[in-house]
């Protein structure tokens, strides 16, 4: 299970802005959040909702910062939020590698490159 902390309501401008500026960057993770386009179109509606709710006065700070923590806990996969927070990733349990016979072929290496380069991407927009 995913760990998220609290957005702070002095902090929520600069969360909009992070998040919406790496939920439109097609370099990042962000872009298609883990479903394909549909959902990524769905988070980045949810997300230029909090937005415009917060800058036109209709929500205060506190009620789109807790839209926000939603949004995160809801799109986010926990090394996106550490790398948005400005922290890194947990180190994750590891698990004994099996025999050289039972590896898997190179694809997956291939894969977590890829993850990681989005990673890296997504860490230009991070928030701390």
């Amino acid at each position: 299970m995913a760990v998220y902390g609290g957005i702070q309501a002095h902090e929520v401008e600069r969360w909009l802005n992070a998040l919406t500026n790496a939920a439109y960057d097609r370099r990042c993770p962000l872009s298609k959040v883990h479903g394909g386009n549909a959902r990524a179109r769905t988070a980045r509606q949810d997300l230029l909702h909090l937005a415009t709710a917060f800058r036109s006065g209709g929500r205060s700070s506190e009620t789109v910062a807790d839209g926000l923590s939603r949004w995160c806990q809801h799109y986010l996969t926990e090394a996106e939020w550490y790398v948005l927070v400005g922290g890194r990733q947990p180190v994750a349990q590891t698990t004994p590698t099996p025999p050289v016979s039972e590896q898997p072929t190179e694809a997956p290496a291939a894969d977590e490159q890829a993850v990681e380069g989005a990673l890296e991407v997504l860490y230009q927009h991070r928030v701390g």
